[in-house]
């Protein structure tokens, strides 16, 4: 059993709108064409694909069906470019980042390897632990992620590392560390956390002294984030170039690394490979190198 290029390309519209009416729009056709499509490409799979919920969800087999129709439209749209085919919407290239990479180095390639695409880039922020799952998922052609095992399908590329460094505002650290990042300060100075998935603070802590619990705040924007430690709300963990421009007092070892990669779609695309290139390329001149194991 083949499954049609076109009902896999529709059941990935209704999962990136979020509704049969959405996809419907989307894909100049009627909501009941649509859902047709929908219930034929169940009865040919055998197997529900669709959760149709607000938004629509892809379930587990759907999302390989999903997968499989963004790369058809990924491919279809650059046929469509090198032929002169007009396009009214290409299909964009899905990249999933962490904050801390778009906030600090991954927007400069982009941004210079952008008037060379034939479609848009379209950018999900998630935890870098987490990216590599919307890449298994189909959500995303490509991730920078801290997973270097290969996700199925995929192909990986060292990136580099990020170093990151305990910080607190002068002020900050005069009132809660005085006689430095004790055990007991460290007990009760507010930390700020990116979000609910950032571990560094903790892992951090962990080493320093295990079993504290201090207050914690969660500032869920990079810049902001820095900005937070820079004005003394709590103390954080900051990678070099979010910590100059800072009068910042470091708190002491241990430096955590985050190890980087880069992983993408094992497909033939101009588009995607110019955007890896250009990736990579910036981070071996702005990310440490990835220590030999």
């Amino acid at each position: 059993m083949k499954i049609p290029a076109d009902l896999a390309q529709t059941l990935a519209a209704v999962v990136d709108e979020g509704s049969l009416e959405a996809a419907a729009r989307t894909l100049h056709v009627t909501q009941p064409a649509v859902s047709q499509r929908i219930a034929t490409l169940e009865r040919l799979t055998g197997q529900v694909l669709l959760i149709r919920s607000r938004p629509a969800r892809a379930t587990e087999a759907g999302e390989a069906v999903v997968r499989y129709g963004r790369q058809v439209s990924l491919l279809e749209s650059e046929a469509a470019s090198t032929l002169g085919i007009p396009e009214d919407r290409p299909a964009p290239l899905r990249i999933a980042v962490n904050a801390d990479s778009l906030a600090t180095w991954l927007l400069a390639p982009l941004a210079r390897v952008a008037p060379e695409l034939g479609s848009t880039v379209h950018l999900h922020r998630e935890d870098e632990s987490y990216t590599a799952e919307l890449l298994a998922q189909g959500a995303v052609v490509a991730a920078v992620t801290t997973r270097a095992a290969a996700v199925p399908g995929c192909t990986v590329t060292a990136l580099g590392r990020m170093a990151y460094r305990a910080v607190a505002a002068p002020g900050f650290a005069a009132r809660w560390f005085p006689d430095g990042a004790t055990d007991e300060a460290l007990r009760l100075a507010p930390v700020v956390d990116f979000d609910r998935r950032d571990d560094l603070q903790s892992r951090w802590l962990d080493a320093r002294s295990p079993g504290a619990a201090p207050p914690r705040h969660q500032v869920p924007s990079s810049a902001e984030f820095a900005q937070a430690i820079a004005l003394g709300l709590g103390w954080g963990l900051l990678p070099p170039s979010q910590r100059t421009g800072h009068a910042l007092v470091d708190l002491g070892e241990p430096s955590l690394e985050v190890a980087l990669h880069w992983q993408q779609w094992r497909v033939h695309s101009a588009d995607l490979t110019a955007v890896a290139e250009a990736v990579a390329q910036e981070a071996r001149s702005t990310l440490e190198p990835l220590s030999p194991r």
